[in-house]
């Protein structure tokens, strides 16, 4: 079982058999959570970029194309509607 400690600047050295098993560089990013008597550090995985015309293919809309009038007209509807209820 490796050793490691806490530096008086709150640094932890994860030790580098780790570090390599896991494939982990200089800057990866760790979410850290509280689990009982210790905690966990999980890496952040970061979602893999997208394109619009990615995401806009895998919508199903069957319509006529709206209009970006129509389109800003739905989203200030919906804006007000939600101020209403106190939400914004």
């Amino acid at each position: 079982m490796a050793r490691t400690k806490l530096s008086s600047k709150g640094q932890v050295i994860l030790p580098k058999e780790i570090r390599q098993a896991h494939r982990w560089a200089s800057g990866t990013q760790f979410t850290v959570e509280t689990m009982g008597d210790g905690v966990v550090l999980r890496p952040v995985t970061p979602f893999k970029p997208t394109r619009l015309e990615d995401v806009a293919n895998s919508l199903r809309y069957r319509g006529k194309p709206k209009s970006q009038a129509q389109i800003d007209a739905a989203v200030t509807a919906e804006l007000k509607a939600r101020r209403d209820r106190g939400r914004y």
